[in-house]
């Protein structure tokens, strides 16, 4: 805008400026880091490309330290960031399961047992627990503990007379 002020109207640099509200030295300043700049981004792309899972902060210190570059970190990140690289989303670490073995199924009854709590509320709010035991074999209920608490004594003396019965 300032430009074909300063042509047309012949008016000086200082007054065009003021009036625009911008500066002098704006007015005149020229990059001088936009081949570098390109570098810059050149080697991030093609950091982010071979480490997929490198951020920022990875790639920094390989430029600084390793190939020895004295960019600003802040410049850097600039560029990293218009790259839209900071956007990319980081790969989960899955652990590699092996095949589960199949669940082995006893083969008399009393071989294994299986217990598990289980909990509801009654109709006016009070909640009550379940302790049920199950044998594997034949899939008989063996025991059923009902009470609006189960503590650790309880548990026990119920697997203790479900033990003893015949």
């Amino acid at each position: 805008m300032a430009q074909p002020l300063i042509q047309a109207k012949r008016a000086s640099l200082r007054l065009v400026c003021a009036a625009l509200g911008i500066s002098p030295s704006g007015y005149r300043y020229q990059s001088k880091r936009s081949t570098e700049n390109a570098e810059i981004a050149d080697w991030l792309l093609r950091l982010t490309a071979t480490h997929r899972t490198w951020g920022f902060g990875l790639c920094f210190l390989y430029l600084r330290n390793v190939k020895g570059f004295r960019w600003n970190h802040k410049r850097v990140y600039r560029i990293y960031r218009d790259l839209a690289l900071n956007l990319r989303i980081k790969p989960k670490k899955r652990l590699v399961r092996e095949t589960p073995q199949p669940l082995t199924v006893p083969d008399h009854i009393n071989a294994v047992w299986s217990m598990d709590f289980m909990h509801d509320q009654l109709a006016d709010g009070r909640a009550f627990r379940l302790l049920n035991v199950i044998d594997d074999f034949n899939r008989e209920g063996l025991g059923i503990e009902v009470d609006f608490s189960l503590p650790a004594v309880r548990v026990t003396r119920t697997l203790d007379r479900i033990i003893e019965y015949p």
